[in-house]
């Protein structure tokens, strides 16, 4: 058993305050991992196209040092997606930080749409597919991809094959797709039998021709494809507890995996 928490929250500004409140919230409330959506530590995506790369730099710099500071002090892991700057390119990354290391998983398929292209922006290869970030952590047997990654088939494949319990899925997700995403989650959890563990970020960007809400909806799924817990549209903290036993409860009545070992050369 372990207790996890979802940081729902819209990009931070420098002063660590409100991140400090809410780590100290989830430790007091026996949390050992704690995850934030996506462009919390950073701005929008729609912003940074718009910012200096300096200042992209400083921002991802400063908040890097808080979230090392913030693990060391209340001991715990945290996985956050960071934007990184190398020789004057920008990265989309994930990083796992705990009070003695970090670990940066970079995301490997970015959405390329007109109105968000990413692919773009980044400077991630595009290159053969690896695996997913996998770790463990006091028992549990974690994966990590980036939001977008959810819709691919491959990430699933490696992260059977690493035998994960839980996955960590860190989002933004937008323009009243609560319902599409809530089905894939809980298609995804069933078919694989593994709780989903889903930050998304809340807060509005204004453009020219669209007002782009970001609505929240983190939850975390059980391996039965059920909703065990949800926040809603406003900034907040979930805790929840994940048991093993549960999961491995779901792959012995479902038995996909045996189906296929048995069908395996």
């Amino acid at each position: 058993m372990i207790r996890i928490a979802a940081l729902q929250m819209p990009t931070q500004g420098m002063s660590p305050n409100a991140l400090d409140h809410y780590f100290k919230t989830a430790a007091g409330k026996e949390a050992r991992l704690i995850l934030l959506g996506e462009y919390v530590l950073n701005h929008f995506f729609k912003e940074l196209e718009k910012m200096p790369v300096g200042m992209i730099k400083d921002q991802s710099d400063h908040h890097l040092a808080m979230i090392k500071e913030l693990s060391r002090k209340y001991d715990m892991v945290v996985v956050a997606p960071l934007v990184q700057v190398q020789g004057g390119r920008c990265y989309k990354t994930i990083v796992k930080v705990t009070p003695k290391s970090t670990h940066t998983y970079y995301q490997q398929i970015l959405m390329d749409y007109g109105h968000w292209d990413e692919a773009k922006f980044f400077a991630n290869e595009v290159r053969p597919l690896e695996d997913p970030m996998v770790f463990t952590h006091e028992g549990v047997r974690f994966g990590v991809i980036g939001g977008f990654e959810v819709h691919f088939n491959h990430f699933f494949d490696r992260l059977n094959a690493r035998d994960i319990d839980l996955l960590l899925l860190p989002t933004s997700a937008t323009f009243g797709s609560h319902n599409r995403w809530r089905e894939i989650l809980k298609s995804r959890a069933f078919l694989h039998n593994i709780f989903i563990l889903r930050a998304n970020r809340v807060g509005e960007y204004l453009d020219s021709e669209l007002k782009w809400s970001f609505y929240g909806d983190s939850m975390l799924l059980d391996p039965m494809g059920e909703v065990v817990s949800v926040l809603e549209d406003k900034e907040s903290l979930m805790v929840v507890t994940v048991e093993k036993r549960e999961r491995r409860e779901a792959k012995r009545i479902w038995g996909f995996e045996r189906q296929l070992k048995r069908r395996q050369g």
